[in-house]
C-alpha cells in the first residue's frame, strides 16, 4: 500500500463521494476509482460501500481511516523534519510547458503529486523553452519542461521525452514523395522550413538547422515568426500551399485539414528531446515526486522513446 493510495481512500472516506475527493486531488474521478479499487484488491476486503447518494465506510474501512490518518501525520511530521519544509500547508508548483508537449507526460505526474500533496495546486503555465529557462532562473518556475537541457550547474535535468519527428506536407506532394517508409529528408530540399524562431529554442533550433542544411535545405531566419501562432498560421497555411514543409511528431494534435498529410522521414534523422528542468539546490518534496513521477513515465513501455531503425 502506498502513501498515494491511502490519501485517496482518506479523501474518499471523509468527503463521502468521489467527485467531491476527485475536486480535491485534482484527479479524475475514474483515476480515482481505479486507485481505490485496486487497494481494495491488494487488501482482500471491501472499503466502501457504494450507492447513489455517494459512498459509506465499510468496518474494515473505518479500521483503516483511523489508522491511515495516523500513519499520513506521522509522514508529513518526519519529512518536515527531515526536509526543514513544512509539508501541510498550501503551495503551488509552478511548472512551465512548450508548445506540442505529448499527451502522456504530464497525467501520472499530475495524479501522483495530487494523491502524494492534495494541499499543492500545480500551475502549468505554456512557454518556450528559452522563456521557461529565463523563468526558472528568476525564481518564477519550479520546474521547466524545455526542449534544451541548460548547460553549467545549478541545475538538475530529466529527459522525459524523444519523439521522432515527421513531415506535414500538402497532400499532393505526400502522394508524389512518400515511399513505403514515408519520405527522405533530402526531398524536401526545394520546400521552405516552416520552422520556428531561434529565440524560442536556440539550441533545438541551431540542431534541426544543422540537420536540415546537411540534407541540401536552406534554413532562413525567422526571427520574427515564433510565439503561439505558429501551428495556425505558419505551419498549416505554409503548407497548405505546396511550397513549404513542416516537422511534427506522430500523433500531433493539431487539427490537420484534408490538404495536409502528415508523414514519417525515414531514418528518423530529427528527435525532439523534453527535458525536465528545475533548480539543483530545490528540497521540495512535492517537486521530488511530481519528477519521480515523469521518470517512471519516460522508463515505462508506453513512455516516449524513438523506434528502433
Amino acid at each position: 500500500m502506498e502513501i498515494r493510495e491511502l490519501r485517496a481512500f482518506t479523501a474518499v472516506a471523509e468527503d463521502g463521494s468521489f467527485s467531491a475527493a476527485a475536486r480535491r486531488l485534482h484527479v479524475s474521478q475514474s483515476a480515482l476509482s481505479q486507485t481505490i479499487r485496486s487497494l481494495e484488491r491488494q487488501l482482500g476486503v471491501r472499503l466502501l460501500e457504494r450507492h447513489s447518494a455517494g459512498v459509506t465506510v465499510t468496518d474494515p474501512g473505518e479500521v483503516l481511516l483511523r489508522e491511515g490518518r495516523a500513519l499520513l501525520a506521522q509522514h508529513d511530521r518526519i519529512l518536515a523534519a527531515v526536509t526543514g519544509q513544512a509539508v501541510a500547508g498550501p503551495a503551488t508548483l509552478r511548472v512551465g510547458v512548450p508548445l506540442e508537449l505529448p499527451g502522456g507526460v504530464l497525467p501520472r505526474a499530475l495524479t501522483d503529486l495530487a494523491a502524494a500533496f492534495p494541499q499543492t495546486r500545480a500551475e502549468i503555465s505554456h512557454a518556450s523553452s528559452a522563456a521557461q529557462l529565463a523563468a526558472l532562473e528568476a525564481g518564477d518556475l519550479d520546474l521547466a519542461l524545455a526542449r534544451e537541457c541548460p548547460p553549467g550547474p545549478g541545475y538538475d535535468a530529466l529527459l522525459v521525452a524523444e519523439e521522432p519527428l515527421g513531415v506535414l506536407l500538402s497532400a499532393g506532394l505526400a502522394a508524389e514523395r512518400a515511399g513505403r517508409g514515408g519520405v527522405w529528408l533530402h526531398q524536401l530540399a526545394d520546400l521552405e522550413w516552416a520552422g520556428f524562431s531561434p529565440a524560442e529554442s536556440p539550441a533545438w533550433h541551431d540542431q534541426v538547422a544543422g540537420t536540415l542544411r546537411s540534407h541540401g535545405i536552406d534554413v532562413r531566419d525567422r526571427a520574427g515568426q515564433g510565439g503561439q501562432g505558429l501551428i495556425a498560421e505558419v505551419k498549416l497555411a505554409a503548407v497548405g500551399t505546396g511550397q513549404a514543409f513542416a516537422l511534427a511528431p506522430p500523433g500531433w494534435a493539431g487539427t490537420i485539414p484534408d490538404a495536409v498529410t502528415w508523414c514519417p522521414l525515414v531514418g528518423n534523422p530529427l528527435i525532439r528531446r523534453t527535458w525536465a528542468v528545475w533548480p539543483d539546490d530545490s528540497r521540495r518534496r512535492d517537486l521530488a515526486v511530481f519528477v519521480a513521477a515523469l521518470d517512471i513515465t519516460a522508463a515505462s513501455p508506453g513512455g516516449f522513446h524513438p523506434p528502433a531503425p
